[in-house]
């Protein structure tokens, strides 16, 4: 008898959730477009948990064979609201801490090739696309890390170890430390994107890629994935979680006046 597949699928998941927007092409490459009522994507509370459960039912889903994550508007994402975040309990922070593990630990999960179609300015948590295996991004496209230390926040919620690996530990830190924006041009000079194409060129030439991927056998789409990740997979295994502990101590440390004020 043959074994019963418990495992989601697309359909049980698309209309799901409030700031995704999934498309799957009949070659299983699956597109994930984050979005707030259909603009770009505002950083919440939310969008934070949706995210990671999107990503698990992806990872889990074996219809998907390539997966593109991209963003609607002309940002990627570049504003946050903070007073949709409980950043004064410890019931909060666990709260965070839980949900933001599983963010980073569910986008790891994903077994076949990930890839980002940046499409414009990408300041919270741009630490996400950069972990895609292939990255493309906008001409219009910049990074920084700016919910964090910019605004008084301890980068403890992987950023800590991201960036550094991505940049090579003096230019990680710096970049943590003094909320510096980089542009394409200098995201692609310094090894954070592969690719900087016109903001029109953005998601076709991410699907040209995921196609291109998607045109081997499944078995060597998924097993090349899970070699590529594996040292992505170790570091947050050691890092991810103990972060969150100094970022919660430092905040809840602060006034109230203190804390960051909604963007």
């Amino acid at each position: 008898m043959p074994m019963e597949i418990l495992a989601p699928t697309l359909d049980q998941y698309k209309d799901k959730y409030e700031n995704v927007k999934f498309d799957r092409d009949d070659n299983g490459v699956l597109t994930m477009t984050f979005h707030t009522d259909g603009g770009s994507l505002v950083w919440t509370a939310k969008a934070h948990d949706e995210l990671a459960y999107a990503f698990a039912d992806v990872a889990n889903d074996r219809g998907n064979r390539v997966v593109v994550l991209t963003g609607a508007g002309d940002a990627y994402c570049d504003q946050i609201d903070f007073d949709s975040f409980d950043l004064s309990t410890p019931h909060g922070w666990y709260h965070i801490m839980f949900e933001g593990t599983r963010l980073v630990n569910n986008l790891l999960d994903i077994e076949v090739p990930v890839i980002a179609a940046i499409n414009g300015p990408a300041s919270i948590h741009p630490e996400l696309p950069i972990l895609s295996d292939i990255t493309v991004a906008s001409t219009t496209a910049s990074f920084q890390d700016g919910p964090h230390f910019p605004s008084g926040i301890v980068p403890g919620d992987g950023v800590q170890y991201i960036w550094p690996a991505i940049l090579g530990p003096n230019r990680g830190r710096y970049f943590l430390l003094t909320g510096q924006v980089l542009d394409a041009q200098k995201a692609l000079d310094w090894g954070v994107v592969n690719e900087v194409v016109e903001p029109d060129q953005v998601l076709p030439r991410a699907l040209e890629l995921a196609a291109e991927v998607a045109g081997k056998t499944d078995l060597a789409i998924r097993f090349t994935r899970i070699l590529l990740k594996r040292e992505w997979t170790k570091l947050a295994a050691e890092n991810q979680s103990d972060g969150f502990l100094h970022q919660a101590v430092a905040v809840m440390g602060m006034s109230g006046s203190i804390l960051p004020d909604s963007k």
